[in-house]
């Protein structure tokens, strides 16, 4: 089973994912390949498998992702081969992916496997005040680029099994785990 996380950027994605992970042993990520620089607590392999902008394209030359996307001017995408040894190994896959992975994956995965998806809503004015407060420490432009997806975004929920407004950490993950141990019986 595939679950996909999706909102703007700042909406919690990440850190439900890693709550996730942490309190549910058949849950699992697998990293989207990216051309964009590191960041401060970006982990190889872990949190993005980071690649040049040459290596990305050769991947979509190859016919290696199930699906990519540019956003905010960098690429991102998932690998069929680590997708597919991931679900070999019979676990739950989270993943967080913006609105347009997640429109591709449902279209290319849907007849072969449950796909869950889930937009996490976040009023814009508390979306502002969390990109400005991020480890990562986005510039105001990066910040407006952000702020100006936040309504295309938000006009995709309607592909969304489930929306969820993100304003408390542990309501959210407990709703979410909850999501999921009912859509894993149902399959």
């Amino acid at each position: 089973m595939l679950v996909i996380l999706s909102g703007v950027a700042g909406a919690g994605k990440d850190t439900i994912k890693k709550e996730l992970i942490k309190r549910m042993s058949n849950v699992v990520t697998i990293p989207s390949y990216t051309d964009r620089p590191k960041r401060p607590g970006d982990v190889e392999g872990g949190t993005y498998n980071f690649v040049t902008t040459e290596q990305f394209e050769e991947m979509i030359k190859n016919n290696e992702l199930y699906e990519y996307n540019v956003h905010h001017n960098h690429y991102y995408g998932t690998s069929k081969k680590i997708f597919n040894d991931t679900v070999k190994e019979g676990k739950i896959i989270v993943k967080d992916i913006d609105v347009n992975g997640t429109e591709n994956l449902i279209n290319i995965l849907k007849d072969d496997m449950k796909v869950v998806t889930i937009f996490l809503r976040v009023p814009k004015d508390e979306l502002e005040n969390r990109l400005k407060n991020r480890i990562d420490k986005p510039s105001i432009k990066e910040i407006q680029l952000r702020l100006n997806r936040f309504d295309y975004e938000e006009s995709k929920i309607g592909i969304y099994d489930y929306v969820l407004k993100n304003d408390d950490l542990e309501k959210t993950t407990q709703i979410i785990m909850t999501i999921i141990n009912n859509e894993y019986k149902m399959q």
